[in-house]
């Protein structure tokens, strides 16, 4: 645990896992790869970013490719186990959500089971010599966004986004698969009949555009919060006409949160809300 590069503090937040390359701020309930931590950092853009990385790499004589930053551990030499060795990430299982701690989980989402296994599934995987379980969320690429109890977010490589392909002119938009999910919960509904993208991470707002920018109507339904702001920037110089509905759950920190916090939503201000006809 390390104090957060992202704000003073006295007592250390800040945590990286070296074997998911992924980092998470305890403090400020944040989290993501290293070009996350970087577009934060410098306040910059995604390629902004990856062209800093790059340089870094460039300058110690390393060749790399964007896809592979990786976290390194340096002289932390005493929190590796079995020095010298690679980190083994393997797939135990997968199955539909049925440990009841991933099922309360789901419910505590303010998600129906039915839905969330629809689209996710209970993943079972091993890091080094070490079990865990979560939430997984199928991406493109075939590997899965994971989300567990504990706030843990993460990913089985390879990372991209998940897109939803039903050849309509309109496009829906969502940072995270727990915001996709809130959306069909408000909607009342098991499926959507827009195309829909779900980001899986802010950082991934380039691989989506070529998608997003083929559709008359863009809806976006990103985080109220710096990360989502500096993303709908991006889809902006790209596609200006784009309709931001984050201000219809303002003082909310997503649309995940918006539906936790309300208890019952009413049908007639949830279609207005939330911008669409099912």
């Amino acid at each position: 645990m390390y104090c957060s590069p992202l704000r003073k503090e006295n007592h250390p937040s800040f945590k990286v896992d070296y074997y998911l390359n992924l980092w998470r701020d305890f403090g400020s309930s944040e989290g993501g790869s290293i070009i996350d931590l970087v577009m934060k950092m410098e306040n910059c853009s995604f390629h902004e970013a990856a062209s800093k990385l790059e340089k870094r790499y460039a300058n110690a004589g390393i060749g790399i490719e964007t896809d592979t930053f990786s976290f390194h551990r340096n002289n932390i030499k005493d929190s590796i186990p079995n020095s010298g060795s690679e980190s083994i990430l393997s797939i135990l299982n997968i199955l539909p959500i049925t440990h009841p701690t991933l099922i309360n989980f789901v419910r505590e989402r303010k998600i129906d089971l039915e839905l969330a296994n629809r689209y996710c599934r209970e993943i079972h995987y091993r890091i080094n010599d070490r079990n865990y379980f979560s939430i997984g969320f199928k991406n493109d690429r075939g590997g899965y966004e994971l989300s567990s109890p504990s706030g843990f977010k993460g990913c089985i490589p390879p990372k991209d986004i998940t897109t939803v392909r039903n050849e309509r002119n309109a496009c829906l938009l969502f940072e995270g698969f727990w915001d996709f999910l809130s959306y069909l919960t408000l909607q009342e509904i098991r499926q959507t009949k827009h195309d829909t993208v779900i980001l899986n991470s802010v950082a991934n707002v380039s691989k989506a555009t070529s998608f997003i920018k083929l559709h008359k109507d863009i809806y976006t339904y990103l985080d109220n919060d710096e990360g989502g702001q500096r993303a709908t920037r991006l889809i902006k110089e790209t596609c200006p006409s784009i309709n931001d509905r984050s201000a219809q759950y303002a003082g909310y920190k997503d649309l995940n949160d918006y539906l936790c916090q309300k208890t019952k939503v009413k049908p007639e201000v949830k279609k207005k809300s939330l911008g669409l006809k099912r």
